[in-house]
């Protein structure tokens, strides 16, 4: 029994692994991911690495993930660290994140606040560049010109709401408030009612 089931497990091994090869990336990741979601991560490992030495981000974090937690193969800190440098180093996000709090928590490597923060905000170092282009000045320039004449605004209605209280405080205290029209006013003076 043992024999027939290594032997259908080959076979299958072997008609995944020709299907993978004249594949394209997203089904030779696809069926490594069912392959291992059915158990047979050796078959997953073959497929993620092959596609990871052509350079694949998806199939390197794959790797860092399976080795990170342990998934179908020994707990193994430093592969994972491995192949998250290796999808991070492309540009991978998440892979810079994993990084960096494998730094924090010192997961396979010595705890180093410094590093992880670097992890941490890698990609955002990475688009600084952005902020020398003619065209990030210039929008810089109009955002803060329209920032400008909205303060300004603000400031002259807030001053005249100001300006007008403090009037009418003067001419209280000088006693030359006008008085409200009332009813008894307008009968007394002969002013119109309102």
């Amino acid at each position: 029994m043992f024999r027939l089931l290594s032997g259908l497990s080959l076979s299958l091994f072997l008609s995944l692994a020709s299907y993978v090869a004249s594949a394209s990336p997203d089904d030779a990741l696809r069926a490594a991911a069912m392959a291992h979601k059915g158990g047979e991560t050796s078959h997953a490992l073959v497929i993620w690495q092959e596609w990871a030495a052509k350079g694949n981000v998806d199939a390197a974090y794959n790797l860092a993930v399976i080795h990170h937690y342990g998934d179908g193969v020994p707990l193994d800190y430093a592969k994972a660290m491995h192949w998250y440098r290796q999808a991070a180093e492309q540009g991978d996000k998440v892979s810079q994140f994993q990084i960096g709090l494998m730094y924090q928590t010192g997961q396979g490597v010595k705890a180093d606040q410094a590093e992880a923060h670097r992890w941490f905000t890698m990609h955002r170092k990475h688009h600084l560049h952005h902020d020398h282009e003619p065209k990030m000045v210039v929008w810089r320039q109009q955002a803060l010109a329209l920032i400008e004449e909205r303060d300004r605004r603000e400031r002259f209605l807030a001053s005249r709401t100001s300006a007008d209280q403090v009037l009418a405080d003067l001419k209280n205290r000088a006693g030359m408030a006008n008085p409200p029209h009332t009813l008894t006013a307008a009968l007394n003076g002969g002013l119109p009612i309102r």
